[in-house]
């Protein structure tokens, strides 16, 4: 009798330890949680990691470290690189927000980060897909627009250099009115839908932010690869030429704008007495 009554006590005793430890374990997660994030707000990003991995470690189910971990990893991929060891860091960034949007596939930080990556990874049609995804659940978001139509660009210039180079001829910038009807064609067939689309969220992203000045000068590279599709048509070459340089003149009005908002930012609330 007196063992079977020691029996429900100890449980209770071993119930009570776990859940102290849990309890510990949870605690101690949060602090490495907080100087992780100390770290990363002052750029030391690798003890970032180690602290946000830490946090994991004691508690696996601690959501927030996993996303300042994926989040980490993002910052420290260098845009262009694609050196085994950046692709690693984009790689390990694109796992943890794919394991936040297994859980929630309409989480939109996760989203734009994996879609930032991916374009910074140079991998442009991954990039418009989660773009796409986003603009589906914020249809204002003037980035999301900016990306895909960039993405467009990059693909429609890196056709023309090739069917241009075909032709002997290198890019004028200005409709390249040399090139041969095949040649003419050929960038048709290649760029007509690309160029489209591209203008088209390119101008959508002007709009929803007026001052968006790396849009409009997208917007006006964009003009000069549409100028290369006006086949024979010199008046509509002209003209895409002449929408190229309005938005040549609005950008840099755009960006004088934004430098004189910057310096009123950076000068504000300081009173001189």
């Amino acid at each position: 009798m007196k063992l079977t009554a020691r029996i429900p006590v100890t449980a209770a005793l071993l119930s009570l330890l776990l859940l102290t430890a849990t309890g510990c374990n949870r605690l101690k997660a949060r602090d490495q949680l907080t100087k992780g994030v100390q770290a990363f707000k002052n750029a030391r990003y690798e003890e970032a990691v180690n602290h946000f991995q830490n946090s994991i470690a004691l508690d696996p189910n601690y959501e927030d470290a996993k996303l300042y971990l994926s989040t980490a990893y993002a910052y420290q991929v260098v845009p262009g690189l694609d050196t085994p060891a950046n692709m690693d860091l984009a790689k390990k960034a694109i796992d943890g927000f794919n394991e936040v949007l297994a859980k929630d596939p309409n989480d939109l930080n996760a989203l734009k980060q994996i879609a930032s990556i991916y374009f910074s990874i140079k991998k442009g049609d991954q990039a418009k897909e989660y773009q796409s995804k986003v603009i589906a659940l914020s249809p204002n978001d003037a980035e999301a627009h900016y990306t895909i139509g960039v993405v467009d660009w990059m693909k429609a210039y890196s056709n023309e250099k090739q069917i241009l180079a075909a032709d002997g001829l290198t890019d004028d910038g200005q409709g390249n009115p040399k090139k041969s009807k095949a040649t003419c064609q050929k960038l048709v067939t290649a760029n007509g839908d690309l160029v489209n689309e591209s203008l088209q969220y390119l101008n959508k992203a002007v709009e929803l932010k007026a001052d968006y000045e790396d849009a409009m000068t997208y917007l006006n590279l964009s003009y000069r690869l549409k100028a290369d599709l006006e086949c024979g048509d010199d008046a509509a070459r002209k003209a895409d030429i002449s929408k190229a340089e309005e938005w040549v003149q609005k950008a840099m009005g755009a960006r004088k704008a934004n430098e004189l908002k910057k310096e009123k930012a950076t000068q504000g609330g300081v009173t001189i007495q």
